[in-house]
């Protein structure tokens, strides 16, 4: 099947409205944050920003599939030496819009560096929320798992009679757990913390993301020929990652630059992916891409 790419400049509350119900797998973003980016985006004050935003996610709302899962990466700003509420606001709002606030995934910036401000240190992570409009979402945990790790070499090779049942909590908080259920097990479920480094590389962007981000999420939340929709897409990692894995994606933006950027780019990407093997001495099939 071919893997389409549509690329739309506009304002994303309006084109949004241009796309079918019920019609995306995965929405996967990083709008901007309240007073940042205002060279680009022109900054929207931590006030005004649930007000600002709402509109824009009735319509996800509206585009997402039932068993679809909406990933939102924001970060709360210092306003006047303290901490903005309005990540916190918003997540209310859009409860009472109708959505489900199911998970939240922190990203841990391994190569976040040191800075100095009054009274605070500097944040090395920033939130992921995790939202849905059903308790029945598709979920592929088994694509995210991870080596076990070291740990169960040495706590593992002799297990108590305590290590083989469910052993409660200590702290009666409820929870158990039965030790002896990691023996054999090469590759474990990660937890909700995402330790990967910040993107080093020129995009032409003033907060691209790493790759590997919306990769992990897409691996999580989609399967191949699934569909993508990344509302503000910024240089386009999501759309180049989509392609890789054989996802059809939908990248908006409102900056003309990034989207003839990401037009002139996709194209090859594209092309690179799509070419299917063929025996020698056979014709190649022709390549094709869509975009608009």
């Amino acid at each position: 099947m071919e893997i389409r790419t549509d690329l739309f400049l506009g304002d994303s509350k309006e084109v949004l409205k241009k796309l079918p119900d019920n019609s995306v797998d995965l929405i996967a973003t990083s709008p901007p944050y309240a007073d940042q980016r205002k060279g680009t985006y022109g900054g929207i004050h931590p006030d005004k920003y649930v007000e600002w935003f709402l509109p824009i996610s009735e319509q996800l709302f509206r585009v997402l599939k039932p068993t679809g899962t909406f990933i939102l990466n924001i970060k709360e700003k210092v306003v006047d030496g303290e901490r903005s509420i309005y990540v916190m606001e918003l997540i209310i709002a859009m409860r009472k819009q109708g959505w489900l606030w199911t998970e939240e995934f922190i990203w841990h910036k391994k190569n976040s560096f040191p800075g100095k401000w009054p009274n605070r240190f500097r944040d090395s992570w920033e939130r992921l929320l995790q939202f849905n409009k059903s308790k029945n979402f598709n979920m592929y945990q088994d694509e995210v798992k991870v080596p076990i790790g070291d740990w169960a070499k040495g706590r593992l090779k002799n297990l108590s009679e305590t290590d083989k049942i469910r052993d409660n909590a200590k702290n009666g908080s409820g929870f158990g757990k039965n030790v002896s259920n990691w023996l054999g097990k090469e590759t474990v479920f990660p937890t909700n913390v995402l330790h990967l480094a910040t993107e080093c590389n020129n995009k032409n962007h003033s907060a691209a993301f790493p790759e590997e981000l919306p990769e992990w999420f897409i691996k999580l939340f989609t399967k191949q020929e699934d569909t993508v929709l990344d509302p503000f897409v910024g240089s386009g990692t999501t759309l180049f990652v989509s392609k890789r894995m054989r996802r059809h994606s939908i990248g908006i933006d409102i900056t003309p630059e990034y989207y003839e950027m990401i037009k002139s780019q996709i194209n090859p990407v594209e092309l690179y992916l799509l070419e299917p093997k063929v025996k020698y001495g056979e014709a190649k099939p022709k390549r094709r891409y869509a975009i608009r």
